[in-house]
């Protein structure tokens, strides 16, 4: 916990300073050694507020303020308002300045993009108490022209299932990033977490019980309050046992707390920093090809969306998938299920 709350830099609270390593001698982990730094993510520029606060408040109000949203969700309104700047627009807004902003990037950006940009121009109005041209008739019904003159399908992260999973996992080795990966990518599948959950672990996160594990997540994107989520990792039988490759990688890189999932260089030197939310990604894409599979539509929520489509397949019923999902309803679930069962009782299948 004292991990997490030195990230966030909570007033009051000091950031530990770890060792460092010559950046010749890292692999490819090294462009992800850490979470990236507000300066890393937008240069020198000073990162957007949100709200418009009054000179009054104190610092540590300001803190909790500007933590109203996840950092992740921070990061993507600033970037949003500062491209709406750079195409030469300005807060505030007209109507008639948004409608020709999605005009003029209509089949440049996805519409899934546009939206945000509009969710997040939307909100810099409001919290300055501004009238909002998101809401027009004439935005809206540029975005639904849009809409219907451009797909809006969006992309979804093509599933790691469990037998893709088994072959990616019998083309590793022994060393320690082997090690690590392999916990990293059977835990990640288990749990169906979230890149985010899957780099935010802590030693101190992992309860050991008869049956497993328990991962106690502090934060996920479900829980923005940070209430905490229970989620259980069984034994496995048979070679591919998740809490067996979690307690190999933690014995073998001596980890006894702090984050479970760090980078390692080409000397198997594990460093002290957690994994960024983007290495998932590139670790999975890399394992997957290592086995001679296409890596092409793989990312971090393929391990998430591998574990709901392949549970699907085998006719697990709906609650017990969203029990470990963590999604929100089954209408949340329902794209992987869907996908998962086209072939489970076909009617076509049943005629030929």
């Amino acid at each position: 916990m004292n991990a997490d709350l030195n990230e966030n830099n909570v007033p009051g609270t000091s950031t530990s300073t770890t060792a460092s390593t010559s950046s010749t001698s890292l692999t490819r982990d090294n462009t992800h050694l850490s979470r990236p730094t507000m300066a890393e993510t937008h240069g020198f520029e000073p990162p957007l507020q949100l709200l418009a606060l009054a000179s009054e408040i104190s610092s540590e109000t300001q803190f909790f303020v500007q933590n109203s949203v996840s950092e992740n969700s921070r990061r993507a309104y600033e970037s949003d308002l500062r491209e709406f700047e750079r195409g030469g627009g300005s807060i505030p807004a007209s109507v008639e300045t948004v409608a020709e902003y999605l005009t003029q990037n209509a089949g440049r950006l996805s519409v899934a993009t546009l939206v945000r940009r509009l969710a997040s121009l939307s909100k810099a109005h409001e919290v300055r108490g501004l009238s909002n041209p998101t809401h027009s008739a004439l935005v809206r019904a540029t975005l639904r022209g849009i809409k219907r003159t451009h797909s809006c399908t969006q992309r979804q992260a093509k599933p790691l299932l469990r037998d893709e999973l088994i072959r990616v996992l019998e083309a590793t080795g022994e060393k320690p990033k082997d090690r690590r990966d392999r916990a990293l990518l059977l835990v990640g599948f288990a749990g169906a977490l979230r890149r985010s959950e899957l780099v935010g672990l802590n030693v101190g996160d992992v309860e050991h019980v008869r049956q497993g594990v328990i991962l106690h997540l502090l934060r996920s994107k479900t829980d923005q309050e940070a209430r905490g989520q229970k989620v259980g990792i069984p034994y496995a039988r048979g070679r591919w046992c998740p809490v067996a490759a979690l307690e190999a990688w933690l014995a073998i890189s001596g980890i006894s707390d702090g984050p479970i999932f760090r980078p390692v260089d080409r000397f198997s030197h594990v460093h002290q920093c957690r994994l960024s939310g983007e290495a998932v990604g590139e670790i999975v894409r890399e394992r997957v090809s290592a086995a001679g599979l296409d890596p092409l539509g793989y990312s971090g929520h393929s391990l998430r969306a591998g574990l709901a489509t392949s549970a699907s397949q085998v006719e697990v019923p709906t609650w017990k998938i969203r029990a470990q999902t963590r999604h929100a309803s089954d209408a949340m679930l329902a794209r992987y299920i869907r996908d998962g069962e086209l072939f489970t009782h076909n009617a076509a299948g049943a005629l030929f």
